[in-house]
């Protein structure tokens, strides 16, 4: 089964939920490793779409100099 892609605004949206819910304390220590598990794979597909976006302006930019 496919995983459903994720866009970045999402990724971030889910990433702070996250981290306001354990800044107030609203995890118990049960769903705490799992959710830093998700947060963790979140980071990496930002990280992902960060990087590709990075090589894709900079193709452009180097396109417009030639």
């Amino acid at each position: 089964m496919a995983k459903k892609k994720i866009s970045y605004k999402d990724a971030i949206s889910e990433i702070e939920e996250t981290i306001a819910l354990i800044e107030n304390e609203e995890l118990d220590v049960d769903e705490l490793s799992d959710k830093v598990k998700r947060v963790s794979e979140l980071l990496a597909i930002c990280k992902s779409k960060l990087n590709n976006t990075e090589k894709e302006v900079e193709k452009i930019l180097n396109e417009m100099d030639e």
